[in-house]
């Protein structure tokens, strides 16, 4: 199961340590995302898009980033017995190494499905789903042994809250066996922003919101002011304030830190939160510390926004050692901003080199026969396209197409149409 070539936590590895490191629960959807539109499509026309790329999506996103980090992830959720679910189980089981002992299959339940078309660095998506046929808690059941779990706070299911048999939650379960339980949050369509959600924190030990939500739930008027109040909550609480960077306090080692996002040409911010969480407890669970847990996940964040298309983009330890390398032989060169990120992610020396020649970097991964990476063709006219890259069920292929690298992942791929990317660490401009 554990194929990655590099363990970021082999020091921390005993025969009684947890069997994984991070333990999620969520819905798993298959993620088509179309690239190069020239715009939106209006009411009764049709757009054609440059390049299409599918992959898992929803907590899948999570899943894949932490296991490209090198941790041990397991993940329950529902699968359709579909060739959709064949195929975001085959990808999350076979080519990122997540464990999926704790989902389930389910027989005539159809896999959510989302379309994301991105225009202008923007995007919009189109969702279809069903609720899966099985309470999460009982499909769980006894959570394994993990060092961390991430989990969403809601007001419908609460942390700590006993469910209806009296029981409690999977996450609870997981605390008790000594999981930390690393939070996020999402958006409040209702725009009530309930203060009774921050409760919820002293289950927890770390909270992660982005500037909006943390001013909103705290009902303060600068992020600086609501980690303040969320530092008073939660032993780790971190607010990322995109383009801007990120501030956190650890209130377990008495750290503060601030550490400005990495320059870079956002293409697509889908996933790049879960990125940066994976980062995060990363750095936790390692022992980094505060400014290095941010500066590193800051510099997953910033290389994953420059990919089109959630888990297609985070990246691995090997696209993490190419950007450090390339940084390195900017600096010293009269560039003050390459000298600076020389000089803010130096802690990567320590782990760099340790970095084999094979590990992972990111893999595209499609349902579609024929990718296409890299080139689009025109459109036949008149009528629809055939065959190519539509992605049909019954054009299922591997998972993971394009050229190997040293230990059999692919190199990395972003779907067809994607701009190539700049030479030279593309967090930095240019090197002198």
């Amino acid at each position: 199961m554990y194929a990655q070539a590099y363990d970021p936590l082999a020091d921390l590895r005993t025969p009684d340590a947890p069997e994984f490191d991070v333990f999620l629960a969520g819905t798993v959807f298959l993620d088509i995302v179309f690239t190069g539109l020239p715009h939106m499509p209006a009411a009764g026309t049709e757009v054609w898009a440059e390049g299409m790329g599918s992959c898992p999506g929803g907590i899948a996103n999570l899943a894949i980033a932490t296991s490209r980090l090198g941790l041990r992830t397991s993940l329950a959720a529902a699968f359709g017995d579909d060739d959709y679910g064949d195929f975001c189980w085959r990808t999350l089981a076979e080519q990122e190494h997540v464990d999926l002992s704790r989902s389930r299959r389910f027989e005539d339940w159809h896999s959510p499905v989302t379309v994301s078309m991105a225009v202008d660095r923007d995007r919009c998506m189109v969702t279809h789903g069903h609720p899966p046929p099985m309470p999460t808690s009982e499909m769980i059941g006894t959570p394994p042994r993990s060092r961390a779990v991430i989990v969403a706070l809601s007001l419908d299911e609460p942390l700590g809250a006993p469910g209806p048999d009296g029981s409690c939650g999977w996450a609870e379960l997981a605390r008790r066996q000594g999981a930390l339980i690393f939070a996020d949050v999402g958006w409040d369509p209702s725009g009530t922003w309930s203060p009774a959600l921050l409760d919820q924190l002293a289950y927890c030990h770390a909270f992660m919101p982005n500037a909006v939500e943390a001013m909103a739930y705290t009902g303060t008027d600068t992020p600086r002011d609501a980690l303040y109040a969320l530092a008073d909550r939660v032993p780790l609480a971190v607010v990322t304030d995109g383009p801007n960077g990120a501030m956190a306090i650890d209130s377990s080692t008495g750290e503060e830190a601030y550490v400005p996002a990495p320059r870079v040409t956002a293409l697509d911010p889908t996933g790049a939160g879960d990125v940066f969480g994976a980062g995060i407890v990363l750095g936790t669970l390692c022992g980094w510390p505060l400014a290095d847990r941010l500066a590193f996940a800051e510099l997953c964040a910033a290389l994953a926004v420059q990919e089109f298309g959630g888990s297609l983009a985070a990246p691995g330890w090997g696209d993490i050692a190419d950007w450090w390398h390339e940084v390195r032989a900017a600096a010293g060169r009269g560039r003050a901003y390459n000298d600076l990120l020389a000089r803010r992610y130096a802690f990567l020396d320590r782990l760099v080199p340790t970095v084999p020649v094979g590990a992972v970097r990111r893999a595209a991964a499609t349902i579609a026969r024929n990718a296409d990476v890299g080139k689009a063709a025109p459109p036949p006219a008149p009528g629809r396209p055939s065959g190519g890259e539509a992605a049909r069920p019954d054009a299922a292929a591997p998972a993971a197409e394009g050229r190997s690298g040293e230990n059999g992942t692919p190199h990395p791929q972003a779907p067809a149409g994607t701009p190539p990317a700049p030479p030279g660490p593309r967090p930095a401009p240019p090197s002198a």
